[in-house]
C-alpha cells in the first residue's frame, strides 16, 4: 500500500507512479484521441454537415445517460471500497486476536518449551494467511520444530489452526490449564479460522461478471458517441474534452477494478505482509 501526506496537493496532481491509471489507459487515450480527430474532421470538412444538422441532437443523449452512468459508477467504487475497507478491518482483527491470545497464554502458561511454541505458531498464521491469501507458495516448516504437511493441496491457515488447538487440548489432559481457560483460548483461536473465512469470501467472490462486462461497454460506447454530437459546438477542440472525459470514466472503473480484491501486489492493496510482521513483533514481545 502506498503511504502518503494526504495534505500534499501540490505532490498529488503533478507526481505519476506505477499505479497511476494514466500509465494503464494511455494506448487507450492515444486511440480516442486519434478516433475523435477522425470523426471532427468527417463532420466539419469532409461531410461538410450544416449547423442544423440531426447529428448534432446526439448530445442530448449523452445529458440524458450522464446521470445514469455516473450512479452506476458511484455504486461501483463505493462496493470495491467497501470490500477494501472489509479487509483491513479483518487483519485489524487478527492483529488484536494475535495480541488477546498472547497475553493470555502469557498469564496462563508457565513451561517455557509452550510459550516458545505458541511464540512461534501465532505469527505463524498471520504469515501463512497473507501467502495463502496471494496464493504464493509457503514453506512446510514453520521453524524448526513446527512443519505443516508437504501435500500442497492442503488447506494451509486450517493446518496451523489444528495444530494450534491440538496443542491446547494437549495442555488441558495434561492439567496445564483448566477447563475455563480452554474455552477462554478456544474462543480466540476460533476467530482466526473467522477471519480466514471472511478474507477468503472477499477474494474468491468477485463483482458479478455481467455488471462488470455492462460497466465497461457502457463506458465504452458512451465516450464514442461523444464526439458527433459536440464536434458542431467545440470543433477540433472536441478531441482534448473526449480524451479528457474518457481518462475519468475509465480511471474510476480502473481504481474500483484494483481495490475491489485487496489481498494482491497491487500499489494500493492492503499490506498485509507488513501487518504479518507487525504480529510477530508484538506477539514475541508478549510471549
Amino acid at each position: 500500500m502506498i503511504s502518503y501526506d494526504p495534505k500534499d496537493w501540490i505532490t498529488f496532481v503533478f507526481r505519476f507512479h506505477k499505479a497511476d491509471t494514466f500509465r494503464k489507459l494511455f494506448p487507450l487515450i492515444l486511440l480516442i484521441g486519434f478516433y475523435s480527430a477522425a470523426v471532427a474532421y468527417l463532420e466539419l470538412e469532409y461531410w461538410d454537415l450544416p449547423e442544423d444538422s440531426r447529428v448534432k441532437n446526439i448530445s442530448i443523449m449523452h445529458g440524458m445517460l450522464g446521470f445514469v452512468i455516473s450512479l452506476l459508477l458511484v455504486f461501483r467504487t463505493n462496493t470495491a471500497y467497501d470490500r477494501w475497507w472489509e479487509g483491513r478491518k479483518l487483519w485489524g482483527a487478527l492483529v488484536n486476536n494475535s495480541r488477546n491470545l498472547a497475553l493470555k497464554l502469557h498469564a496462563i502458561l508457565d513451561d517455557e518449551k509452550d510459550r516458545a511454541f505458541f511464540r512461534k505458531i501465532i505469527p505463524g498464521y498471520a504469515s501463512i494467511l497473507n501467502k495463502h491469501l496471494k496464493d504464493e507458495e509457503t514453506s512446510k516448516q514453520l521453524s524448526e520444530d513446527i512443519i505443516l504437511p508437504a501435500d500442497h493441496h492442503y488447506h494451509r491457515p486450517n493446518q496451523v489452526a489444528k495444530m494450534m488447538f491440538m496443542r491446547i487440548n494437549e495442555l488441558y489432559k495434561n492439567q496445564k490449564i483448566t477447563g475455563d481457560q480452554l474455552i477462554i483460548l478456544n474462543s480466540e483461536i476460533q476467530s482466526f479460522t473467522d477471519i480466514c473465512g471472511a478474507c477468503e469470501r472477499i477474494k474468491n467472490t468477485p463483482i458479478p461478471y455481467s455488471y462488470s462486462v455492462f460497466l465497461k461497454k457502457f463506458i465504452f460506447f458512451y465516450v464514442m458517441t461523444l464526439p458527433f454530437g459536440y464536434v458542431f459546438n467545440l470543433g477540433y477542440f472536441v478531441i482534448p474534452v473526449v480524451v479528457f472525459i474518457f481518462y475519468v470514466l475509465a480511471s474510476l472503473e480502473l481504481i474500483a477494478e484494483e481495490i475491489e480484491e485487496p489481498f494482491g501486489h497491487d500499489a494500493n492493496d492492503l499490506p498485509t505482509a507488513k501487518i504479518a510482521e507487525n504480529i510477530k513483533k508484538h506477539v514475541e514481545e508478549l510471549l
